[in-house]
């Protein structure tokens, strides 16, 4: 059903505490960080007094500590979240700083008196024990402890095959989430007021800082681009629905465009509810349609589509927990990756010597992030070109993009790799040449990223090793000096990976011939560890000494010394020249899980205890070992080709600065990637009416199936984090 609040009696009831409500709870805030739509916000105001906390514990996400970037955003979403508890006369929002969220939350719990701990779900492997030791933790303590489904349209133990099994596919899962027989459930409205608990104000932790200093310089550039805030988010999607949402279908090709809605940092940390979204896209379909407005009709689907794998991605990381470590695909374990610190740093850096890849990676660099077509370009020429592990790649897009989000990101970086059954073919090398004139033809990407080609006539922006030298010299540029020759040729590439790819159908072959005929166990996984992060990439954070002294440095899980500029954003000159200098990252984590509230509270409202996420290991797709593996492969020709999250990043379309780092959103048209075909959500059925046209329900749209394209025309969902939709 469309977008609609409930009934003035279930706000009443559901949304406000009563008078004489004496129990306290504690309401712990995650990647939830809004008023509306939040069910465990909502049964906290139906229970009595509520005491909101957030818990700030990146220790427990191991090497995937928040970026700069993102946590910057952090920092000024619960600063608007904050302020609007207190509007609604809650108690300021709590602070605490613990290497264990449940054993901050267990102090928490005695030193306020509260009887209820409510909280969102979460997906990830790492939350889903956490979350479930600390409800084990908190019951033996006779503390109630419930958590709700507030980040996705469906649970990921609702939708399954006609066989009870898990999805391996994206086009028949997403089907299935279109064509399930209840809707997902209508967002609830904010509460009118929160009954304040009040607690003592030493409980809270004054020393929680998400940035410092040093720090600071940088991201006052974010803040001329990007507003956090979920009332902030809100005006955002409004902006996307009222505007380019019409034209999503042609000009979300266009790679420095502002046709993408860019919410998709607001959908990370939870700002933006995603059933809101999803019926407010269903209301201007049906608008459209019974207007025979194709395009727009069109339009939706697609965009529609990008929540769908946004679903996806935390629908894997259910069902297989150790996506974002090991392929999912077995025989990717055998791939010969190149170990090269070298080439990972001048990827990062954006000096490979092709333009796209070079103009992608020092826009990332510069201000956190990418349109997803870029990000599809750059991490194939990672993966396939300089065949780097892809570990690495996804482990350097987390750290630097503000949409960091680790389940879209690992299920973009397996589709890239080829480790997805539906993914992208691992021989298939795209020519970042033939990219550029699809995605930038007129070269203005290039020319604003890579001032040093600014001058080159765009008959050579994407290729300048082929442009003569005259040319080359009217333009300024000295290959080789001012910018780098080609890192290695395509067709190097493309015979060194073809050489690779017999290495591992090799090994595999071995391994299996071992097994099949009981020699001996097999490479296992065992006897091929993952490959580690570059020692550089190692990092977390060491407190802010508050007192005057030597600036704070990172180190590394092995105490190897950071330097502080590696973290910073440099301004316009320095982030395009640079030729010499380490620039390098921090880290980040990422989650949500949760289910419905109101209508449909108690209803599959708990994550299922015999979820096999502990100590399970993946050697095929499907075939888990350990507890609780009891994942099968369902096997279908539908092939979906994925390159990561849903949707775009940014908050609104207005006020976007043109100031050096900050990137301008409306150059003139670019060319548009290939066809794609046409997905449609589903068929409506007609209604009469006394109006002449027909009256369409979009819960009955025509189930025109989602099916597998050729990968020339697939369609690209935003790769790596970015919800671009």
């Amino acid at each position: 059903m469309p977008y609609m609040p409930a009934s003035p009696g279930q706000q009443q009831s559901s949304l406000t505490a009563t008078a004489t409500a004496t129990a306290r709870c504690i309401v712990w805030f995650r990647r939830d960080l809004r008023v509306e739509d939040n069910p465990a916000l909502s049964a906290g105001v139906r229970t009595g007094e509520v005491i909101p906390v957030f818990v700030w514990a990146p220790e427990e996400e191991g090497p995937y500590y928040p970026g700069r970037v993102s946590r910057w955003w952090l920092s000024q979403s619960l600063h608007h979240l904050d302020a609007s508890l207190r509007r609604l006369g809650a108690s300021p929002l709590l602070y605490r700083r613990s290497p264990d969220s449940a054993a901050a939350l267990i102090d928490l719990v005695h030193h306020t008196r509260a009887t209820n701990v409510f909280f969102n779900h979460l997906y990830d492997p790492l939350s889903l024990v956490r979350d479930h030791r600390l409800k084990e933790l908190l019951t033996a303590r006779g503390i109630n402890v419930s958590s709700f489904n507030a980040d996705l349209l469906y649970e990921p133990w609702e939708v399954n095959d006609e066989n009870g099994q898990p999805f391996s596919t994206f086009a028949p899962f997403w089907n299935k989430c279109l064509s399930m027989p209840y809707d997902p459930a209508a967002p609830l409205l904010p509460p009118k007021s929160i009954c304040s608990g009040d607690v003592s104000t030493g409980l809270s932790d004054s020393t929680v800082s998400f940035e410092d200093e040093s720090e600071r310089g940088s991201n006052a550039l974010l803040a001329r681009a990007w507003s956090p805030g979920w009332r902030n988010a809100d005006r955002a999607l409004m902006a996307f629905l009222n505007g380019p949402l019409i034209d999503y279908s042609t000009n979300r090709k266009k790679a420095d465009g502002s046709s993408t809605s860019l919410l998709s940092p607001h959908l990370h940390f939870g700002e933006l509810s995603v059933r809101k979204v999803f019926h407010l896209v269903r209301m201007k379909q049906l608008v459209w349609t019974n207007e025979g407005n194709k395009a727009g009709e069109e339009s939706c689907s697609l965009f529609l589509r990008s929540i769908g794998l946004r679903e996806y991605s935390r629908y894997m990381s259910f069902n297989h927990p150790c996506s974002h470590e090991r392929p999912l695909l077995a025989h990717l374990r055998f791939f010969p990756w190149v170990i090269d610190e070298t080439l990972f740093k001048a990827w990062r850096q954006g000096r490979t010597g092709y333009p796209l890849v070079d103009a992608g990676m020092r826009e990332l660099w510069a201000t956190g992030w990418l349109h997803d077509r870029i990000r599809v370009v750059v991490s194939s020429f990672f993966v396939k070109v300089l065949q780097l592990p892809w570990r690495w790649g996804m482990k350097y897009f987390w750290d630097t993009l503000l949409d960091a989000d680790l389940e879209s990101d690992a299920l973009g970086w397996q589709y890239i790799s080829g480790s997805l059954p539906d993914g992208r073919e691992l021989d298939r090398i795209d020519n970042p040449e033939f990219e550029g004139y699809k995605f930038d033809p007129h070269g203005e990407y290039v020319r604003r990223w890579l001032p040093e080609l600014a001058r080159l006539p765009t008959e050579w922006i994407h290729h300048p090793w082929d442009a003569p030298e005259p040319v080359l010299q009217a333009a300024g540029v000295e290959l080789g000096s001012n910018y780098p020759l080609p890192i290695i040729d395509l067709e190097t590439a493309k015979s060194r990976l073809q050489d690779a790819l017999a290495v591992m159908w090799q090994q595999e072959a071995a391994s299996r011939a071992a097994l099949e005929n009981g020699t001996e166990e097999g490479l296992g996984d065992s006897e091929l560890p993952p490959i580690d992060f570059p020692e550089d990439m190692q990092m977390e954070l060491i407190e802010t000494d508050p007192e005057p002294g030597p600036r704070p440095i990172r180190v590394n899980m092995v105490g190897q010394v950071r330097r502080r500029e590696d973290q910073m954003v440099p301004s316009m000159t320095s982030s395009l020249i640079r030729v010499e200098e380490d620039e390098e990252v921090s880290n980040v984590s990422n989650d949500n899980l949760v289910h419905n509230l109101g209508n449909n509270l108690g209803h599959n409202a708990e994550v299922p205890t015999n979820a096999g996420f502990v100590g399970v290991g993946v050697d095929r797709l499907g075939e888990n070992r350990g507890a609780g593996g009891n994942n099968t492969v369902n096997n279908n020709n539908n092939a979906w080709r994925f390159v990561g999250e849903p949707t775009e990043a940014s908050s609104s379309f207005t006020g976007r600065g043109s100031q050096g780092v900050v990137p301008v959103w409306d150059p003139p048209s670019m060319s548009s990637r290939s066809e794609e075909p046409e997905i449609s959500s589903g068929v409506f059925i007609d209604r009469h009416t006394v109006q002449p046209r027909r009256i369409m329900d979009w819960r009955q749209l025509p189930p025109a199936v989602t099916r597998s394209w050729d990968m020339e025309n697939a369609v690209q969902p935003n790769f790596i984090g970015s919800t671009q939709s």
